[in-house]
């Protein structure tokens, strides 16, 4: 069995508290996880703060029960909405799940492997697949691109299989957690109640 400082250092965007709940769980065991709260995409300031707030509660109550060396950090990224709506210029009509999804993605995992570079992690990856939402294969083949371009390993688990969205929702209600009912930029909240409820 590995020690604990002998598990893989891995940086985890996270999109928001109650999807890392399942994933943390998930990965707890294999790795030492930090958390990379970065998400521009949420373009209204209330509603990103919520979700912060969402996180760090569910990290500040996870961690009382671990060891001090087991304990799961976060890094918040920069707020800037602004980066957002430059990476999705001229996509801001396609419906959702495409290419301004897929631009997204790229701005948020990105911006995890550069930090995941810059602070010395060998890996990286993200809670966003734990979603029905969202398309597994499209972020893979991103978070691939990215390792291979940054010299990373990027971590491909698909996180909604074995009942991972389930298990997240189980989680939150556990740890209390705000739950959204929207991607989090305003042309998926154009969509509430199509395409985005999730409770």
């Amino acid at each position: 069995m590995k020690k604990e400082t002998e598990k893989p250092k891995i940086l985890l965007h996270s999109c928001c508290g109650p999807c890392s709940t399942a994933v943390v769980e998930r990965l707890i065991e294999d790795y030492q996880v930090t958390i990379f709260f970065y998400n521009p995409n949420i373009t209204d300031r209330e509603e990103y703060e919520k979700r912060k707030d969402a996180q760090i509660r569910f990290l500040h109550q996870y961690n009382l029960n671990r060891k001090e060396i087991e304990a799961i950090r976060l890094i918040e990224g920069d707020y800037y909405p602004k980066s957002f709506y430059q990476a999705v210029k001229n996509l801001e009509e396609i419906p959702e799940g495409g290419a301004r999804c897929t631009a997204c993605f790229s701005l948020r995992l990105n911006r995890t492997a550069e930090e995941a570079k810059d602070r010395g992690f060998l890996w990286f990856g993200t809670t966003l697949s734990v979603s029905p939402h969202k398309n597994h294969s499209v972020i893979t083949k991103i978070g691939l691109e990215l390792a291979n371009e940054k010299g990373l390993n990027y971590l491909e688990d698909d996180f909604k299989k074995k009942a991972g969205f389930q298990r997240s929702i189980e989680l939150s209600r556990k740890y209390g957690l705000y739950r959204q009912n929207y991607c989090g930029c305003e042309f998926s909240n154009r969509e509430r109640g199509i395409k985005w409820q999730v409770n």
